[in-house]
């Protein structure tokens, strides 16, 4: 058995001379021996270092919505404008990193774009997987995205729920205090038409009146009271949905993301078919070639052996 021999050494003073000789310095040789030992770190792309900033804002924005369910949820806990505030913030992350993404993707269709040729073929292969790992780490983070919106469309849904809850049963107690109203105004009515007969004729008429304006006013009160609640519920009810529609949104264009990566590996498999038709063309016309050759020197050798003998 052979007996292992260290030339790190014989390494080290193979490099040193070598720098002596090519003119270097001490400081420049202390620095080429640091590097075999602390190796530098590797410079990330600028397309890397973006995928990892907007990861870590997605990251971050998962991080504030666990912290602050609880307070968006439960109205006990918070009040309407501090939960504004929450949701104001939370958008505003969402919006900051779909900002990311979009220029991630404008990133890609530009370098797609750049490394075309006049006929719109790609001439390097390596080149296309690069273009089609970017676009799958868009993807990745879209759904991550995606998934942390998903969670605070949940948060959302119940608070909602909740408001439309607070409302709904506000109609009642309203119409039964009308009712009472009404009621209260009949005996009031009734009570006043007791003394009224006592009194003379135009007070009674005049209290008549202002009774029929009391009432015209309260049924018009009840009314516009009605119409509030039910716009005021609509309202809440069109933001949720503008919201599910706004995620909705967000699912198609990953759906058209991922149709775009299907359009770039079957553009792909077209340009290598495309190639293998090239040379199975070209292997036709060289047994083409071989062939003729190959008749016309059995031709001659016949002609030739007939000659001869």
């Amino acid at each position: 058995m052979t007996r292992v021999r260290d030339r790190t050494e014989d390494f080290k003073d193979a490099v040193r001379n070598t720098a002596v000789s090519l003119g270097y310095n001490e400081s420049k040789l202390a620095a080429i021996l640091a590097s075999f030992i602390i190796h530098k770190p590797r410079q990330h792309l600028p397309f890397t270092k973006a995928a990892l900033t907007t990861l870590e804002s997605i990251g971050t924005l998962e991080q504030f919505i666990i912290k602050h369910r609880k307070d968006y949820v439960d109205p006990h806990r918070t009040t309407e404008q501090e939960r504004d505030s929450i949701e104001h913030e939370v958008m505003a992350f969402i919006k900051a990193c779909k900002e990311q993404i979009d220029l991630l993707k404008n990133s890609i269709n530009d370098e797609d774009a750049n490394t075309k040729g006049w006929l719109g073929i790609r001439g390097d292969n390596s080149n296309t997987d690069t273009v089609a790992h970017k676009h799958g780490v868009v993807l990745i983070l879209s759904e991550k995205l995606h998934s942390v919106t998903a969670q605070f469309d949940q948060l959302r849904a119940i608070r909602f729920q909740d408001a439309i809850n607070k409302r709904m049963p506000r109609r009642k107690p309203n119409r039964v205090a009308n009712s009472s109203s009404a009621d209260s105004s009949k005996m009031n009515n009734s009570e006043l038409g007791d003394t009224n007969e006592i009194q003379s004729e135009p007070l009674r008429v005049q209290q008549q009146l202002l009774d029929d304006e009391t009432r015209a006013l309260q049924v018009e009160l009840s009314s516009l009271l009605d119409a509030a609640q039910q716009t005021e519920t609509k309202m809440v009810e069109m933001s949720a949905l503008n919201h599910l529609m706004s995620t909705h949104v967000l699912q198609q264009a990953q759906q058209i993301e991922l149709l775009y990566e299907q359009a770039v590996e079957a553009t792909k498999n077209v340009e290598l078919g495309n190639k293998e038709l090239s040379q199975a063309i070209q292997r036709n016309s060289s047994s083409r070639t071989f062939l003729l050759l190959f008749l016309f020197v059995l031709t001659f050798s016949i002609l030739f052996l007939d000659w001869y003998s």
